[in-house]
């Protein structure tokens, strides 16, 4: 049994991959995930969106080839 893994998306990627890594992990359409980040980061002062991104980026590993 294969056990899932929290990985950057190496086909689902527009920057790092890192929303769609959550997105295949979870399950769910890359792009609606993209669109309720990026409005989430938007309109709540209590979700800094890009520093999230940046962190998730450098504690994600990239998926294996």
């Amino acid at each position: 049994m294969s056990e899932k893994k929290l990985r950057r998306s190496r086909q689902n990627r527009m920057i790092a991959g890192v929303v769609g890594g959550l997105a295949e992990y979870y399950d769910l359409d890359v792009t609606v995930l993209r669109i309720i980040y990026v409005l989430v980061s938007i309109f709540s002062a209590a979700f800094p969106g890009i520093i999230i991104y940046l962190i998730l980026w450098a504690i994600m590993p990239p998926a294996e080839e």
